[in-house]
């Protein structure tokens, strides 16, 4: 079972939507939870731009730009999607 499928499953136990941005499905890493909050679906940001830069062909400034426009910029109801920032050492 994938993680996406996992977390399908989970989400369709609690009667939740699962809200995340079309194409992306490769970005998903798991989903976050918050006190009086329903769970949401998070992406890994800089898997997002790797998508946008292969799928799409766009330079890694024309994804940052695009992603932080129309991905981060899209707000879907109490369900959209989370991104994190991955550092690395």
């Amino acid at each position: 079972m994938t993680m996406l499928e996992q977390i399908e499953e989970i989400f369709e136990l609690a009667d939740l939507e699962l809200l995340y941005p079309t194409g992306f499905e490769g970005a998903i890493i798991g989903y976050v939870e918050r006190f009086g909050m329903s769970p949401m679906i998070l992406l890994d940001r800089y898997k997002c731009l790797d998508i946008l830069q292969e799928r799409d062909g766009m330079s890694l400034e024309e994804a940052h730009e695009y992603f932080e426009f129309n991905i981060i910029g899209a707000w879907m109801g109490e369900g959209t999607p989370c991104f994190a920032t991955l550092l690395k050492d």
